[in-house]
């Protein structure tokens, strides 16, 4: 009993534990254990590609190649694993040949699995499409030479010298795996024969010899500014791959070469390394090594440099990011699977129904990933496979659909029947289901047109209280199939049988659009395209064609079959605009007629002007027209361009654009949907305008969007842009997360930030999603956007992103270079940026070089930042010819030299030579057949300039010593008794001065001498009257250092004396020689006497109140006070006082003082240092000096 219940008891352990692995085991749904892979193999070796299948038994294992069943042979059989054997691989042509793409298909009763797509390819080698060339470069450059070959595997290149290998790297030598041999430092030895090997599993192929001839290098070595002589490439590296950039650059001194990202972000330092002597070698290359790589090439110790760019693109295969999920769904229900994937390029993406391509239909959609099943019926459950695909590669996902059947569902309705009432409405009519047709509360009736793929379904819900139904938004003249099914709480019914039937035809909706052009000034050829299913509404039985001149309303009209698309209007006028429009007709009657369009016929002239271009207009979408055109094949004039016209009907026709003769594209972006266009188009040459291309064009509407209830697709997410050059800027957008059996393109729209003129925007259309924009302008800010087309769908903008060009290398030197000594030993260069714009100027190399050094090849060299335009050349040796040259540079390159300008510097100072002058002209401003001198112009606008000057210098001298002339007045004082006169004077000082200036005092001069204060005169004054001045005396101006004449005979012998007036610091000095001559006036009075001069106060006190100017001073004041006191001034004396406040008196008044006068005086007046004096000589015995004090110069 024991052994029986212990045996019991394993027998249920056994059960329990392998309960589980059974159902592990028994797994209903299928996968792939093993998938095949890529193989590369030779010529008649053996190959096994894998396939293992494991789900329920039975599992079918069946191979695919190209898609077709592969048939098994003698050489090509299934294995018992369910793997594919081929013994030997055959390479033959066409269909015979093994290389192609396998797939396993498993299949068990749950449905059927495709396996990832495996390529076989048989090893081969080609031959060269690039063979090396031979050279010739001078001992100390470089050399280079290349190979391409194509090659499966991948080959090794190597390189031979002289029938010898060389090595792949030494210091000088560097053979890239791209097949490029690059040679530093070139030696004399180094001259021979050079080739390529390149070597795989399949064979090795030797290219042809190149010989390398070294010639002598020149002496001395001239310096050159580096030079990229082999610059990296854009170049597409798929994922964990190897990535070369090569940079190769010639310059003396040799450059330094250095490399960036555009973007700024650091190079990955642990996979990237420099290989050679400047190579950029990117190892297990990852998606974020992708970007733009700067090669720069920079001269040591400078600033001189130039920049080479390309573009790395990450190849990468495709990866799920989301997948779709096993559903269980009741019949008529929805079933929703979902899958995403990334990778580049977008991967496309596959919806399989075991192992099968779905396509859309009325039920099944797929849009946005996604793949929808409405009205699911038994049919449906199946395995579903999402297959993501791009040029990397691969990869799939199943979920499986279960459909869950009820036995209480109703059976499906019977009897369809389907009866035409118009052109746009069907009667539909069925019976009830025959069984449960009591729980039925609700029909759905279905309908889609019957003609065409991927038609869209739509469906009806009515109640139960009916059978029959019109349906009355259908299409004229078209094909529909319908079906119905029965609804009640617990579900849906099967679907009911499908029935046709078609609409009846309708007027058309439109009339076809017409394109107009002229083979001879006396006819017009009109041609038209057939209007589509959806706006003829039927078959077009007829065409009438009216047609009118401009000024004329007699309307002429022409009946066409309905099968013709064109016509030749005969016998018209020259150069006569005339009106034509067209309308269809069907079996129903005739449509609505077209606008009048109009067309010019040509002049009637014996002049070769260019023929009507053959124009075809094609809507890309609804805002999109592509025009393209080509010239007629019997035109024989010459073209120098285009003009396009194009506006909106009803519009006015806006200003021409103008196209290269090469052109023969343009696309309109930015236009209405549903609007119809008007196009014109003609070539032109020096003749004149040639015959014209008149079409009209509509485009579609984007409307079907809201009529369908479909929502717009997405815009183009994640849109990047780099900047590949300073005219080209590379994007690259992400594809919106959908997919779907039609093409996708889209359009790329590009213009300069700012812009306001909406014509000059760009539309680009493209079916990629990478685009490189070209012809752009260097150094300006772009914005750019993106929008995707789909089944006349057209999704909004995407976000607008900005990118800036890169700068233009300068192509014009510095403008308006001069050179100018400034010192014996210093020159300075001026000049003016480049005569280009959008060029930024980042900084100015300067050369200079005497003769001497230039020959030798060495020169100087200066930098200035880009927004200097000057620079000082120092240390400049004496006697020696030199040579200056100047260029402008920026981040992109260098820009050319000047022309060489010459400038000579003196030797010899002792000449009469000024230094600053260079040979050739003794004033030099510029530069003339090599030599430094001034032009003419030049010249005279510097001795314009000094004399200017000088004549001003002269009439502000002349102004000044007038001014402080007028502040002297004339008083002649008389006096008989000196003690008297002494005490009349000195009582008035004290009765006046005490009371305005009680601090001034005044020393007394002398008995015998006096003199007039207050400065209106040269008087000087002695007991016996005014001191009469001599008639020949000679003055002294001490500021132009003239001398003094003394006079032999005297007129009376005065004692020197001193009188001084002391207020103030300042101090007047007053020295005079007297001469025998009565009658000659004194010098000062010949300088500054001029006729009829009436200027000056009207009296003495007002010239007290304000001075001779109107300015008030306070030291001509009191200078006043000195000889102002009415007992002092006789009456004879007020007109003279009146006129003294000039600079003289008048002829008749100067003849007065001198008949009064008993004693010559001669009177000098200078001007230093803002101060005045007056000096006094005696001819004989004595001399008079008079020195007054004041508190600051009065004369000027």
């Amino acid at each position: 009993m024991e052994p029986v219940k212990r045996k019991l008891y394993q027998r249920l352990l056994c059960f329990v534990v392998f309960l589980p692995i059974s159902g592990v085991l028994c797994f209903s749904e299928l996968f792939f254990i093993k998938e095949p892979h890529d193989v590369t193999a030779m010529r008649r070796e053996a190959v096994i590609l894998d396939c293992q299948a494991h789900g329920e038994s039975p599992i079918d294992v069946r191979w695919l190649k190209n898609g077709v069943k592969v048939v098994e042979n003698e050489r090509v059989y299934h294995l018992s694993n369910g793997s594919l054997y081929i013994s030997e691989v055959e390479s033959r042509r066409g269909d015979k040949s093994d290389e192609g793409l396998y797939q396993c298909l498993a299949q068990n009763k749950y449905g059927a699995i495709l396996s990832q797509k495996a390529r076989l390819t048989i090893a081969s080698i080609s031959a060269f499409s690039i063979q090396p060339t031979s050279i010739v470069v001078t001992e100390g450059s470089i050399a280079r030479f290349s190979c391409k070959i194509s090659a499966h595997p991948p080959s090794i290149i190597t390189w031979e010298f002289n029938r010898v290998t060389l090595p792949l790297a030494t210091e000088r030598i560097t053979v890239l795996p791209s097949g490029v041999l690059q040679i530093h430092g070139v030696q004399r030895a180094d001259a021979g024969n050079y080739r390529c090997i390149s070597t795989n599993i399949a064979s090795r192929r030797r290219s042809t010899e190149a010989t390398l001839t070294v010639t002598p290098a020149p002496r001395p070595q001239v310096p050159q500014r580096p030079r990229i002589i082999a610059g990296p490439q854009n170049i597409s590296v798929s994922l964990h791959q190897s990535a070369i950039l090569e940079c190769m650059a010639t310059g003396n001194p040799r450059p330094i070469i250095s490399w960036s990202r555009a973007d700024s972000k650091s190079i990955d330092v642990y996979n990237t390394k420099v290989l050679g002597n400047g190579n950029l070698i990117i190892t297990d290359i990852k998606p974020q090594h992708g970007g733009v790589y700067m090669c720069r090439a920079t001269t040591p110790g400078t600033r001189n440099y130039t920049v080479a760019s390309a573009n790395i693109t990450v190849l990468a295969p495709p990866s799920l990011v989301e997948w779709p999920e096993s559903l269980t769904r009741p019949r008529a229900g929805t079933a929703r699977f979902v899958c995403q994937a990334e990778g580049v390029p977008t991967p496309q993406i596959t919806w399989l129904k075991n192992g099968e391509k779905v396509h859309s239909n009325g039920r099944i959609k797929m849009y946005n990933s996604k793949l929808v099943i409405n009205q699911i019926i038994p049919e449906d459950d199946a395995i579903y496979q999402c297959q993501a695909e791009n040029e990397q590669g691969s990869v799939l996902s199943m979920a499986r659909l279960i459909v869950v059947m009820s036995e209480d569902r109703p059976s499906a309705p019977r009897e369809i029947r389907a009866d035409t009432v118009s052109s746009s409405a069907i009667l539909l009519a069925w019976e009830r289901p025959q069984y449960n047709s009591d729980k039925v509360i609700a029909y759905s009736v279905h309908y889609m047109k019957a003609e065409g793929l991927n038609n869209e379904e739509y469906q009806v819900v009515i109640g139960n209280d009916t059978t029959r139904y019109i349906i009355d938004d259908l299409e004229p003249a078209r094909n529909y199939t319908f079906y119905v099914v029965a609804y009640m709480p617990m579900g849906a019914s099967r679907m009911s049988d499908n029935v046709f039937q078609h609409t009846l035809e309708d007027v058309p909706l439109r009339a076809p659009e017409l394109s107009l052009t002229s083979r001879s000034p006396i006819d017009i050829q009109v041609s038209w395209q057939p209007l589509p299913d959806k706006l003829s509404r039927g078959r077009v039985s007829a065409y009438r064609l009216s047609y009118r001149t401009s000024t004329e309303n007699t309307v002429s009209q022409l009946e066409l079959p309905g099968d013709k698309t064109q016509h030749l209007l005969e016998n018209l006028q020259p150069d006569t605009i005339y009106l034509l429009r067209i309308v269809a007709a069907t079996s129903v009657g005739w449509g609505e007629q077209s606008v009048w369009t109009s067309h010019r016929t040509p002049k009637a002239s014996s002049a070769r002007v260019p023929m009507a271009p053959e124009l075809h207009l094609e809507p890309l979408n609804c805002t999109t027209i592509l025009a393209r055109w080509q010239l007629a094949p019997r035109n024989s004039a010459s073209v120098q361009g285009y003009r396009l016209f194009y506006h909106e009907e009803s519009q006015s026709e806006r200003a021409p654009i103008q196209l290269r003769a090469l052109d023969n594209t343009y696309t309109f972006g930015g236009l209405d949907p549903r609007k119809k266009y008007h196009i014109k188009l003609l070539a032109y040459n020096f003749v004149g305008d040639g015959y014209q291309a008149d079409q009209t064009t509509s485009t579609p509407g984007c409307v079907s969007v809201r009529d369908r209830l479909v929502p717009p697709p997405p815009p183009p997410h994640n849109v990047r842009t780099k900047t590949n050059s300073s005219s080209a800027v590379f994007l690259h957008w992400g594809r919106p997360a959908f997919t779907s059996s039609h093409a996708v393109n889209y359009t790329v729209r590009c213009n300069p930030v700012g812009l306001q003129n909406a014509s000059l925007v760009l539309y680009l259309q493209t079916n990629e999603q990478s685009l490189l924009v070209r012809d752009l302008e260097p150094n300006t800010k772009y914005e750019f956007a993106v929008r995707l087309h789909i089944d006349q769908l057209s999704s909004p903008w995407s976000p607008v992103v900005y990118q800036s060009t890169f700068p233009d290398a300068p192509t014009l030197p510095p403008s308006n270079v001069k050179v100018t000594l400034i010192e014996v030993d210093t020159a300075l260069v001026s000049w003016k940026p480049p005569d280009e714009s959008n060029v930024a100027v980042t900084h100015y190399t300067i050369l200079y070089a005497s003769r001497n050094a230039w020959i030798a090849g060495e020169w100087q060299v200066l930098q200035r930042e880009g927004t200097i335009t000057m620079a000082l050349l120092e240390n400049l040796k004496l006697g020696q010819i030199y040579f200056v040259k100047i260029s402008a540079s920026n981040n992109m390159g260098d820009g050319p030299f000047s022309h060489t300008m010459e400038l000579t510097v003196q030797a010899d100072l002792s000449s009469g030579h000024d230094p600053r002058l260079s040979r050739g002209s003794t004033h030099s401003t510029g530069f003339s057949d090599g030599f430094y001198h001034l032009d003419q112009k030049s010249m005279t606008g510097i001795t314009v300039g000094v004399c200017i000057a000088l004549i001003c210098i002269i009439i502000c001298a002349f102004i000044i010593v007038c001014r402080g002339k007028n502040r002297k007045f004339s008083a002649v004082k008389e006096y008989r008794d000196e003690v008297n006169t002494s005490a009349s004077a000195a009582g008035q000082l004290g009765s006046e001065g005490e009371a305005e200036h009680a601090d001034v005092s005044v020393p007394m001069m002398n008995q015998n001498h006096f003199i007039d204060a207050k400065g209106g005169t040269n008087l000087l004054i002695n007991s016996l009257g005014p001191v009469q001045p001599g008639t020949e005396k000679k003055e002294k101006w001490f500021c132009f250092s003239s001398n003094v004449k003394k006079d032999s005979k005297a007129v009376q012998n005065m004692r020197h004396s001193t009188v001084s007036y002391q207020h103030g610091t300042t101090v007047l000095t007053y020295e005079e020689e007297l001469s025998m001559s009565p009658d000659q006036p004194t010098t000062l009075q010949a300088l500054l006497w001029r006729p009829g001069d009436s200027e000056g106060s009207s009296s003495s006190e007002g010239s007290h109140a304000t001075g001779d100017s109107g300015r008030y001073s306070h030291d001509e004041t009191e200078m006043t006070n000195l000889s102002t006191g009415t007992s002092s001034r006789p009456p004879s004396q007020t007109a003279e006082d009146s006129g003294g406040s000039d600079c003289s008196a008048t002829p008749e008044e100067s003849g007065e003082l001198m008949e009064e006068s008993q004693t010559d005086l001669k009177s000098t007046e200078s001007v230093e240092n803002g101060c005045c004096h007056h000096e006094a000589q005696s001819s004989s015995e004595s001399a008079l000096s008079l020195q007054v004090c004041v508190p600051e110069c009065v004369c000027a």
